[in-house]
């Protein structure tokens, strides 16, 4: 007479029982250590000068999310190898779902490695803390806000309003203009015959005028500073200020650094040919 499982099972013996323990410890003691793994990926992130403290969050919500994922996927994993494993116990044999997992496995991974290299971006996107949900990047010829980031996709705002949606495995090489802080040049350009030096004190004290207003030195990291000559032709000379700034915070204060110095060349009766 052949024996079933119920049969087998009713021919326990201590050596099976004792089995069956060590391959549910092992599974615990396993799952322990992939979520120890996986509480490391949570690392405290940091942002230096004065980035808000909403990135700082939006980094550590990120790797937490990415850890819970990692953690949940290998759980299950080890369960079922430990499954598995505990099948002869039992009196069954585990080769034909061992079989029928791997050759399940072979197909999808086949058929979606196109998928597979996408998860692999996106983690070692977020592994990296490359860039996170609301940061701005360049990646290509786009440039806009991440809106929403997956191991598989990202979604960026761009500056027409459109949402365009990348591949994380299409993305190469991605500039994040949102990290740390932005730097952005303003050129002033000067008609042939004008005082030089009168010219760039001007430009001192409306950049000294910029950095002294509460209202917009929360956006500075450094200057505006005046760097000095750029270029210059027989037509007149460019000169050139750098200003750092938190992120994405570049354009608005440099307009305003423009007006300030119009209106101090105004003031001091010097004519500027361009600026940009």
């Amino acid at each position: 007479m052949m024996s079933s499982p119920l049969t087998h099972f009713l021919d326990f013996t201590i050596a099976n029982v004792l089995h069956l323990a060590g391959i549910v410890v092992l599974a615990v003691i396993c799952v322990r250590l992939l979520r120890g793994a996986a509480n490391k990926l949570v690392k405290a992130a940091s942002a230096p000068g004065k980035a808000a403290q909403q990135v700082v969050q939006q980094r550590e919500a990120q790797r937490k999310a990415l850890a819970d994922k990692v953690y949940r996927t290998g759980r299950q994993v080890i369960w079922i190898v430990a499954t598995l494993t505990a099948l002869p116990e039992f009196g069954i044999s585990p080769l034909p779902a061992v079989v029928i997992a791997g050759t399940s496995i072979l197909a999808f991974g086949i058929g979606a490695r196109e998928t597979l290299r996408d998860v692999l971006a996106g983690l070692q996107i977020a592994l990296e803390d490359q860039f996170v949900t609301g940061d701005t990047i360049q990646a290509g010829d786009i440039v806009g806000r991440v809106e929403e980031l997956t191991l598989r996709r990202t979604l960026v705002r761009d500056g027409r309003g459109a949402l365009v949606s990348f591949s994380n495995g299409e993305m190469r090489t991605v500039s994040n203009l949102s990290r740390d802080w932005s730097q952005a040049f303003v050129d002033i350009g000067v008609p042939a015959g004008m005082a030089l030096e009168k010219t760039l004190q001007a430009l001192e004290s409306a950049a000294a005028e910029l950095r002294s207003d509460a209202a917009w030195s929360q956006a500075l990291v450094d200057g505006p500073r005046v760097l000095g000559v750029q270029g210059y032709d027989p037509t007149g000379t460019t000169l050139r200020l750098q200003v750092r700034t938190v992120p994405t915070r570049q354009d608005e204060v440099c307009r305003e650094l423009r007006r300030r110095i119009q209106l101090e060349l105004q003031r001091q009766g010097i004519a500027a040919v361009s600026g940009r």
